[in-house]
């Protein structure tokens, strides 16, 4: 955990919280926690800054915090993914959350297994636990936008010329002939389809609205590895 976030809830003055649960167990047993340490703390969708431990009891903390620091400039990049496998999607939404990305997208495919739809990763509730689980390790406090959409034609047609209006939109496909390029220091919209890719109907749909295809090379990577993979060369 390399940032502590904190809620409204959390505090109990203007400058103090209370932390219970995982966060001071966390806090208590990895970080060491005694008297005056000060850890890096950041108040979700605002800013960051310091938290002195100014009191510890069995099973919570109290500290005194400072929040006068920015959290971190977002990316200049919007994601679209095809829906992976459940234990692949916690790992691909973190590594996409971790490294700064604001905005995705998680679209249908012909190759997405319709059953992925109901897994409980999807709820609400357990997709905000990864999110912040991303957030503590990329030390950011806000909140990313994920956007979940089912049918793949209308949404590429109607909702995508609207996305990629004024970026450089990128399709990544392990078979393309272009090479991914690198540091286009300028808006970008990723997208990425299933392991295997998008299909040769979806991949001309997309290029269609402008998407130019490119492979970072021979060798297909799982989803959660092609998105840092992918985002460090573009960004």
């Amino acid at each position: 955990m390399n940032l502590i976030i904190l809620y409204k809830n959390d505090f109990i003055t203007e400058n103090i919280v209370r932390l219970t649960g995982r966060r001071a167990a966390h806090i208590l047993l990895v970080h060491k926690a005694e008297i005056g340490k000060s850890l890096a703390v950041g108040l979700l969708n605002s800013n960051m800054g310091k938290g002195t431990i100014t009191n510890i009891s069995k099973n919570s903390l109290e500290m005194n915090v400072v929040l006068s620091e920015k959290s971190p400039v977002s990316l200049p990049l919007t994601l679209i993914i095809a829906l992976p496998r459940p234990k692949t999607f916690k790992k691909a939404i973190h590594a996409a959350v971790s490294m700064g990305v604001k905005k995705i997208y998680v679209i249908e495919s012909w190759k997405v297994d319709k059953s992925y739809w109901q897994s409980p990763v999807l709820n609400k509730d357990k997709l905000e636990q990864q999110i912040i689980l991303a957030l503590e390790q990329g030390k950011d406090t806000i909140l990313p936008e994920i956007i979940f959409k089912r049918k793949f034609k209308p949404f590429v047609e109607d909702e995508i010329p609207g996305i990629i209006k004024d970026s450089c939109p990128i399709l990544a496909h392990p078979t393309a002939s272009q090479n991914c390029p690198y540091n286009l220091k300028k808006e970008i919209t990723l997208a990425i389809g299933p392991e295997g890719g998008f299909t040769e109907y979806e991949i001309n749909l997309l290029m269609k609205q402008g998407f130019n295809t490119v492979s970072i090379g021979e060798r297909v990577l799982r989803v959660e590895f092609a998105i840092p993979a992918i985002i460090t060369r573009l960004i």
